[in-house]
């Protein structure tokens, strides 16, 4: 009996397997790529359905998946609505600084303010739109540290403005005080996703030009 036990103890137990497919590590060489388009994806269903009505199993046949697999990408639904709002708003603000970083040393107010108008179209508007839409419709969806985590960078995204609209405020263009102008600013832009069809009658530049002439008097 004790040579039976003294067998026993020398035997490791067999760890039991995860069922399912183990979740993919972040060193996996296809790893980014699948995240990134599985977000794309859940964007287009999320503006097109909703996040409520689009369920997991919709989000996985979009991607020619098993319907658990976004699961080995994001926790939950919840988890990918987050990334989704907050990759857009890094895309954002990466694309604001590369638009304004392309801007003469000592182009003027306008056309600082320009730049950032039509950037801002082309994030809500343009062929890679999509993303911050999401964040437009579905803000309401987010838990309240979700919605911390993706205003950080969002305030920074429109903080970048302030320094053009004091400069118009300072040289009469501007009307409104600007952080209240900035407010107003953005409602009227981000309302363009309401109406906007790239098939009507104006082009972003056609669309940044009239809304150039409504906020800062720029014939």
């Amino acid at each position: 009996m004790a040579e039976t036990h003294a067998l026993v103890s020398l035997v490791e137990p067999v760890p039991r397997r995860p069922r399912g497919r183990p979740r993919k590590s972040a060193e996996h060489p296809d790893e980014g790529n699948r995240r990134r388009e599985l977000m794309e994806h859940a964007a287009r269903l999320f503006l097109v359905k909703g996040y409520a009505a689009t369920t997991t199993r919709d989000i996985a046949a979009a991607m020619g998946m098993h319907s658990g697999s976004p699961f080995y990408y994001f926790k939950s639904k919840s988890a990918l609505l987050y990334a989704v709002m907050r990759e857009g708003m890094e895309r954002a603000a990466a694309s604001q600084q590369q638009a304004l970083a392309t801007l003469a040393p000592d182009a003027d107010a306008h056309a600082r303010l320009r730049a950032l108008v039509r950037h801002h179209f082309d994030i809500l508007l343009g062929p890679a739109s999509g993303f911050i839409p999401v964040m437009l419709y579905e803000w309401r969806s987010l838990t309240a540290a979700q919605k911390k985590g993706v205003s950080q960078i969002k305030d920074a995204y429109e903080a970048a403005w302030m320094p053009t609209l004091a400069r118009l405020f300072d040289a009469g263009f501007l009307r409104a005080e600007p952080a209240v102008a900035r407010l107003f600013i953005f409602g009227a832009l981000n309302w363009s996703v309401q109406w906007f069809h790239a098939r009507g009658s104006h082009s972003l530049d056609e669309l940044t030009d009239e809304a150039l002439r409504l906020f800062a008097g720029q014939a």
